[in-house]
This record gives C-alpha cells, structure tokens and sequence, in this order.
C-alpha cells in the first residue's frame, strides 16, 4: 500500500524500478543529488551486498543520473554495526543494514528483520505491504530519524557450523556462538553465551577458537567464507531467521529534501533489490549446498527437543519484553496475530504443495529406488 501510494503521487507504474522513469519534462527541471550509501556487509558477499548496488544502478538510470547514490562497504565510513548511527546522525545520507544487529538498543528492531519462530520471506513481505507492519515500523524508526524502506530478504537461513554435534539441549550449554539479533537472548537462556560478530569478522574468530560455532546466512555465503574449513558440522534450519529482511535507512532530512519524484523512484529501485536478493540465494545456495556436502561437511538438522526447547525460551522472553517495553509490544501482539493466521493458511495450501512435492521427487530418485 505504502509503496503503490508513492508511485501512484509520482506518476511512475508498477513495472519496476527498470521501468520507473522520469518524463522529459520533469527530469530537465529535475536537481542534481548525490548520496553515500554505507552497508553493514563486504563487497565480497555479492547477494546480500549486492541488493544496495542494484538500488544504485537503477535509482541513477531512472533519473538521467541526475540521482546518484554511492555505495560503500563495511568499514569504508563506519564499521558494519555502525550503519544506523550514521544515518541518524547524518554522517551519510542512508545505510544498507539489519534492523536486528542493533536489538542492544531496543529489542523491538527485531521485528524489522526476522524474531525466532516468526515469519518466512513471503510472509514477512505480506507483514510489511499488506500487513500493517510497515507503517508500525516506521512509526518506531521516527524516533532515531529514521525513513525506512524494505530492501532485500536472504529466505530461511541455516542453523549455522558448529565444531560438535548438538544433540540435546545441554549441548548448548557454555558454547560460545555468533548469532545475530534476538536469538541470543533466547539462547542464552538455555546457557549459550551469544556473540555478535561482523559478517567479515567470522572465520578467523571461528578458526582461533574464540567461538564455538557461528551462523551467517547459507551454502552461498558460507562456502564464500569459509566457515567448513574450520567447522565440520552444519545445522538446519536457523529457527531464529525463517524469513530475515534487509533494509534501506534513509535520514529523515535528507528524505525529506527529496522531490517527490525522486522519493518514488528510490522505493521502486528498492523493491527491485529487494526480489534480487532472495532470487540470486534461491538459485545459487542448492549448487553450493552439494558443494560443501561433497567436500565432507556433515548436514544435520537440529533434534525436536532442541527445537522445542528454543520455542519455549523464545516465548518467555517475548511475554518477558512485552512487560517491559511499551514499544515492543505494541508491535508484537499484532505480528502474533498476523504470524498465526498466516501459518494456518499456509498449512492448508503451501504445505501440502511443498511437502507432497518433495517427497515425490525424493521417492523418484535414482538412490532412493536402490533401497
């Protein structure tokens, strides 16, 4: 609704960002605007970092390159978890991050990225458009002069490596492990000691022994970086990230300072990063799956009690929040609310597609006809 309002004022369709162009007319009348972009990720992981350079291509063809937005790495200005501060603060224009490495602050910015046991991709997009949630989150981002704009969503991420199976819930116990957002404070309920590491700074945490185990996004990325070199087993599913969104911070002011034109275009190139990212994930993380498997990295998944275990610490600790922050709470009863209808539905349709689907093509396999 948010995002066919503002291309709706600005007189640019549907079609894209690709196709979200300014007439002749406007853009000879049109400023000169140049922008500095900071992400929380490294050039090398081209998906995810990827998402912001597509909102830069195409934000600069739509407008003659009139509107021109760079984009800088981890680290170039400000360090990857300092994306939001500078932003607010207006040391540059926007910043390309995720809302949940800032939960320090406040724990409702989790609900911007993913919470454990929340939404998958499609659904968490549905929350945003459709939903309600975009304008609660808005709402919230006023308060650290903050415009904010969906860009990007990885889908479920895996449960990350770790150097020893985790079999039961007192596997947990004492492991240092790198986990994002608000899943270290469910897990540190069931005695995990969670960190929060940059997505560069990783490996060598994980190869000196700093940490037990790390978790990042998925076989494309994790193969990038290394993490079975180090590491032998590979959990799944990351129960905490069933549906991660990324996501454009823009200074208020700035924001403000833009034609109208202008402002319409940017949350079309958005959308348009936004499919990018999960479409680049869904095709090249099975390739890279088989990859890892076949050099010996062992896949398991993690056990029902672990899993029960978790959803039952991540509970206590939404009712625990809730109490406590206003703000929270005024977002997590109507996401609740969304997040159940949804699960209902999709456990009518999508579930028996997916899993009559896959069990089919399992069963028709070469080695499973050998058993």
């Amino acid at each position: 609704m948010e995002r066919r309002k503002f291309l709706k004022s600005a007189g640019i369709g549907l079609a894209g960002a690709g196709a979200a162009t300014m007439s002749a007319a406007a853009l000879a009348q049109a400023p000169e605007v140049k922008w500095r972009m900071t992400s929380s990720f490294p050039k090398s992981l081209d998906a995810i970092y990827g998402a912001a350079e597509i909102v830069a291509k195409q934000v600069a063809a739509a407008t003659g390159g009139k509107f021109q937005i760079q984009v800088f790495a981890a680290g170039e200005i400000v360090p990857g978890f300092g994306v939001l501060d500078a932003v607010k603060d207006g040391t540059v224009q926007c910043g390309h991050s995720a809302s949940y490495y800032y939960v320090g602050k406040d724990p409702t910015f989790a609900f911007d990225t993913a919470i454990p046991f929340g939404l998958n991709s499609r659904q968490m997009t549905a929350w945003m458009y459709e939903g309600g949630g975009l304008q609660l989150l808005r709402d919230f981002f006023k308060d650290y002069n903050i415009y904010n704009i969906p860009l990007g969503n990885t889908g479920a991420q895996m449960g990350g490596w770790f150097r020893k199976e985790i079999k039961t819930v007192a596997d947990l116990k004492g492991l240092k492990f790198r986990v994002g957002g608000f899943a270290g404070q469910v897990l540190s309920k069931l005695g995990v000691v969670p960190q929060q590491i940059p997505g560069g700074d990783i490996y060598p945490a994980l190869e000196k022994g700093t940490i037990d185990a790390a978790e990042w996004i998925g076989p494309y990325d994790d193969e990038k970086l290394g993490f079975n070199k180090v590491a032998k087993y590979y959990y799944y599913p990351g129960w905490w990230e069933g549906g991660p969104q990324l996501t454009l911070y823009v200074n208020q002011g700035e924001w403000a300072k833009l034609p109208k034109e202008y402002q319409a275009i940017l949350e079309s190139a958005c959308w348009e990063g936004h499919a990018y990212m999960q479409a680049r994930y869904d095709v090249r993380n099975p390739a890279a799956l088989k990859r890892l498997v076949g050099s010996g990295t062992q896949l398991r998944p993690f056990s029902n009690e672990v899993m029960a275990a978790c959803y039952k610490a991540a509970l206590e600790l939404y009712d625990e929040t809730s109490a406590k922050n206003p703000k929270f709470k005024k977002i997590y009863e109507p996401f609740k609310k969304f997040r159940d209808e949804q699960i209902e539905w999709f456990s009518v349709c999508e579930g028996r597609f997916d899993n009559f689907v896959a069990a089919t093509v399992r069963a028709g396999r070469p080695e499973a006809k050998k058993k």
